[in-house]
């Protein structure tokens, strides 16, 4: 079963990572994506731009109205995501408890509709 684990946070209350790291992932987010592959869960993962930089696109009336920023206002914005191949929803949650973005922000864990 695929699990969509979605990282959530207020933007201005994320840890800071010095310039000079910003390219390279900081240690614990590195070796747990290791630790993933490892276990072979891991298919996919990344972080988001800030949503600053989101458009939203909404189609009224038949009409397309884009929007510059996120599409609702929120205390948390989505921040990053990993696709997880899991055998279970217990195993995609042992995962996302392990994400450190959980320590100060949250992880909705949701699984993907079955392929037909």
């Amino acid at each position: 079963m695929k699990y969509m684990l979605l990282m959530y946070a207020n933007e201005s209350a994320v840890p800071e990572t010095p310039e000079d790291q910003q390219a390279v992932a900081p240690p614990v987010w590195y070796a747990l994506m290791e630790e993933m592959k490892a276990a072979g869960v891991l298919l996919s993962n990344n972080g988001l731009s800030p949503v600053a930089n989101a458009t939203t696109v909404r189609i009224r009336e038949g009409k397309t109205l884009i929007t510059d920023g996120p599409f609702a206002e929120t205390h948390e914005q989505l921040g990053g995501f990993f696709l997880l191949e899991c055998k279970d929803l217990d195993e995609a949650l042992r995962w996302a408890e392990k994400i450190p973005h959980a320590k100060y922000g949250s992880v909705e864990v949701r699984p993907l509709w079955s392929e037909v």
